[in-house]
């Protein structure tokens, strides 16, 4: 019988480094990925063992050490983890609407230009998504025509930098100190990226992360809402873990008795009798709970931060000189003197519809990964045509004409650099 002991030295053994972007690189066979998880024996090793532990399947103990390290490394009071980004956006929202007793129908300040469950989770909420056009040097929304569509039912700003580039924090944080309003951020593709030397997600409310394989760090799956506000913690908590009202569930983990010393005090008013304070229910919410394996996955992955964050800033560094170099009629998008972003991908701006189709299909025909900028403008897809007129975000509507981005990879050898060169070079510009 084979013991637990043997499985993970097994694990060590035969688990190569980096398994889904291999350091062994055959030039124009081997695909070069946008993105993908940073992973090592180390990951791999920890998720194993979390199992093999016989303690936690759903959220556990490891998922509360990467919830506490998580705020320690990045600065927030309160992060609590789920089961994917888009959730994230989910919890963040309900939460915030309830916390701030947002109504129907209040309105929130977004880009039509982005991915689509920053703008869903708004409906989802009867809250309306009023939408500003992009500034096309930043593909950021343009902040001086924020103000123009504020009105007494606006009720916050919600901001997601392109691919890690932030627009103007300043300006922002001026607007909402003017009318009042709560600045939220979607930090799916911003983790680590900053604003006059301070995370970027330091001047949000409350914010949102993804650990998606294509993110800054990947549990597989997963997010994260974050917080400085008590409140909204406990909201996060309950929402996500069905609407019960029992916000101390994340801590009581590690605790024998699964639950706080407070379970059977009386809680309801409605009720005379005894009831367990787990099964209250104070919100309506979701199952959106994380395996506690990826908590273990993300402890490992926390770790590597600071790597991951340099080579992926030497990547972008790289890979746009590439294509400024050599080919004529692209570019990057303008960074702001404040803004140091950790890049998600590498994005550019082509001249011409044209050309962007050209290279694309010569990037692709040579297994260089692409990616449009996610939907260009959501407004022209039909599950979202009925929230807003598209015609009246000219900048917007050319992103899918004109932008794309591939890999800042944090992966990316010297190899991959060269064959990238050597592709681009012979592109016929």
């Amino acid at each position: 019988m084979i013991k637990t002991d043997d499985i993970k030295a097994l694990i060590g053994e035969h688990i190569p480094p980096y398994i889904y972007n291999s350091k062994s690189f055959d030039p124009g066979k081997t695909t070069v990925y946008y993105s993908g998880p940073f992973w090592d024996q180390k990951e791999i090793s920890a998720s194993i063992n979390s199992i093999l532990n016989g303690k936690w399947i759903t959220a556990g103990e490891n998922v509360f050490r990467f919830e506490n390290k998580f705020s320690e490394m990045f600065k927030v009071k309160h992060s609590h983890m789920v089961n994917s980004g888009s959730s994230a956006n989910l919890v963040l929202i309900s939460a915030l609407k309830k916390r701030f007793n947002w109504d129907n129908d209040d309105e929130v300040i977004v880009s039509p230009v982005g991915f689509a469950t920053t703008i869903s989770v708004l409906y989802q909420n009867r809250l309306k998504p009023v939408f500003v056009d992009i500034e096309w040097n930043t593909l950021n929304f343009d902040v001086s025509k924020i103000e123009e569509v504020i009105t007494d039912k606006t009720k916050a700003i919600f901001v997601s930098p392109v691919l890690g580039n932030s627009p103007d924090i300043d300006k922002l944080l001026e607007l909402c100190d003017k009318y009042n309003l709560h600045l939220v951020g979607d930090n799916c593709d911003s983790l680590g990226s900053k604003w006059n030397g301070k995370y970027i997600h330091e001047y949000y409310v409350a914010f949102s992360n993804s650990f998606y394989p294509a993110h800054h760090i990947s549990t597989g799956e997963g997010g994260m809402i974050c917080t400085n506000d008590d409140e909204l913690k406990k909201l996060f908590v309950s929402i996500s873990w069905w609407g019960r009202d029992c916000y101390c569930i994340g801590s009581a983990n590690l605790l024998a008795c699964g639950t706080c010393g407070k379970r059977f005090d009386k809680w309801l008013d409605s009720y005379d009798g005894i009831i367990d304070h787990k099964y209250v229910f104070s919100n309506m919410g979701f199952n959106l709970k994380p395996l506690d394996l990826q908590g273990a996955i993300g402890l490992c992955q926390l770790d590597k931060f600071e790597e991951i964050d340099t080579k992926r800033k030497i990547s972008q560094s790289r890979i746009s000189k590439i294509f400024t170099d050599n080919i004529d009629g692209i570019y990057t998008p303008n960074v702001l003197d404040k803004s140091d972003p950790c890049w998600f991908g590498t994005p550019f701006i082509c001249d011409n519809k044209d050309l962007k189709n050209r290279l694309v299909q010569h990037l692709e025909s040579n297994k260089i990964q692409t990616r449009n900028y996610f939907a260009g403008n959501i407004l022209l897809h039909p599950g979202y045509s009925f929230l807003d007129d598209h015609s009246k975000f000219p900048e917007a509507n050319k992103v899918l004409d004109k932008v794309f981005f591939i890999g800042a990879a944090p992966h990316y050898t010297e190899e991959v650099f060269d064959y990238i060169e050597s592709v681009i070079k012979k592109f016929d510009k």
